[in-house]
């Protein structure tokens, strides 16, 4: 008896590893393999399916690219720096907002790629820059009131000022209409859940 009770001690002591987030860890996981496709193409699989630009409406693979740009990543330093915001912001998202967040990512990846292929039809855009933005934006809304929080209004100030500050000043690859389409809509939907 004495035994039993001392295994079942040493259980609950027992360190492991458990998986906390499958759909944040699945979608780092798809970026690290579109990168590595990337590097075994000569950046042919990211032209074909790992970014969007202007292409004909007509065409499925304009409408594959519209989801699947936020997989694809310019190098290993691009990768790196999204991915970090993603595993710190998406465990926390993912435990608020369940499967929500797979809607979070999909309409972030539609709606920056069409918004982007519109204005900059002869840009290639790619990265999870704009999910990341969402993510943000997203973990600024989650709360208990119903109401829009302060952390929300200040964020979006702040964020967006410096993204408009960078867009006019500095002329980098950096899609600042990426991060602000993102950051939207990240913060759209984090208020309709809410109201739900």
């Amino acid at each position: 008896m004495n035994d039993l009770c001392n295994n079942r001690g040493m259980k609950k002591n027992k360190f492991f590893i458990y998986l906390n987030a499958p759909i944040t860890l699945s979608f780092v996981l798809i970026c690290i393999t579109a990168l590595i496709l990337d590097f075994l193409t000569a950046g042919k699989s990211s032209v074909l399916v790992f970014s969007t630009y202007g292409s004909s409406w007509l065409s499925p693979m304009t409408y594959v690219r519209l989801l699947c740009h936020v997989f694809g990543h310019g190098g290993v330093d691009h990768l790196v720096s999204n991915m970090l915001y993603i595993l710190l912001l998406g465990p926390i998202l993912e435990e608020k907002y369940h499967d929500k967040l797979i809607i979070v990512i999909l309409t972030t990846a539609i709606v920056t790629g069409v918004v982007h292929n519109i204005l900059q039809p002869h840009v290639i855009l790619l990265g999870a820059s704009g999910v990341v933005f969402a993510f943000i934006l997203l973990a600024s809304v989650t709360g208990k009131e119903r109401g829009i929080p302060v952390t929300l209004i200040l964020v979006a100030i702040l964020w967006l000022g410096q993204e408009i500050y960078s867009g006019i000043i500095t002329d980098d690859n950096v899609s600042q209409i990426t991060h602000i389409i993102g950051g939207i809509s990240g913060a759209v939907l984090g208020m309709r859940f809410k109201r739900k």
